[in-house]
């Protein structure tokens, strides 16, 4: 239905290419596990491994950042102060996760940022896909009694048989300071979501 590579050209080439035929919210439900796996693929050489939590030694982790695994930081990473990292996250090289931001479940391939005050949930992110201040990735639909999320292809709404998932966010793609995607985004490569406005597929067309 939806490939990823589609979206994020370092796929097929990445870690994370043996997931490639399963669709984002499948690969963010299994996160946990999947970082797990990854884990033990790791070289001790290369990283600072405390049980469930890798972090590269050339990346910079500030005291005070909240690091919970399973998690993998990568290569030249800085991970600031305040940063929040929880619930199975892998965070390829170059990435930066400012102060404040809070990352779920989620991917983020290299040179991608969160630049501060921003909460990315249960989302894959693509290559060089930037976040301004306070942007936000909503993964759970709290307004409604379904809770099930949907994503739109072609027009038509289409079930996805999870109820958290935030974003497929392709290469390259921006989100301007208080923007916010609902549950369910799936941004082309190249995409920008202005500053201080909403996307949500499900009544976005």
């Amino acid at each position: 239905m939806i490939q990823i590579a589609t979206f994020i050209e370092a796929l097929p080439g990445s870690i994370l290419s043996r997931w490639a035929d399963q669709p984002p919210w499948e690969l963010v439900t299994h996160s946990s596990e999947r970082v797990r796996e990854l884990l033990t693929t790791l070289d001790p050489n290369d990283y600072r491994i405390e049980g469930d939590i890798a972090v590269h030694r050339s990346a910079i982790v500030e005291p005070g950042a909240v690091l919970k695994g399973p998690l993998i930081i990568d290569a030249h990473c800085f991970v600031a102060t305040g940063a929040y990292l929880r619930g199975g996250c892998w965070v390829d090289k170059h990435c930066i996760i400012g102060p404040g931001a809070e990352l779920k479940s989620s991917f983020m391939f290299s040179g991608s940022k969160l630049a501060h005050f921003n909460f990315v949930g249960d989302s894959v992110l693509g290559t060089g896909v930037n976040l301004e201040a306070g942007s936000i990735v909503c993964n759970y639909r709290n307004e409604r009694a379904d809770k099930e999320i949907k994503i739109r292809i072609d027009a038509q709404l289409l079930p996805t048989g999870c109820d958290k998932f935030g974003a497929l966010i392709g290469d390259g793609s921006r989100l301007g300071a208080n923007a916010v995607l609902a549950p369910g985004a799936l941004l082309l490569p190249g995409s920008i979501i202005r500053r201080g406005s909403l996307f949500d597929a499900e009544i976005d067309e």
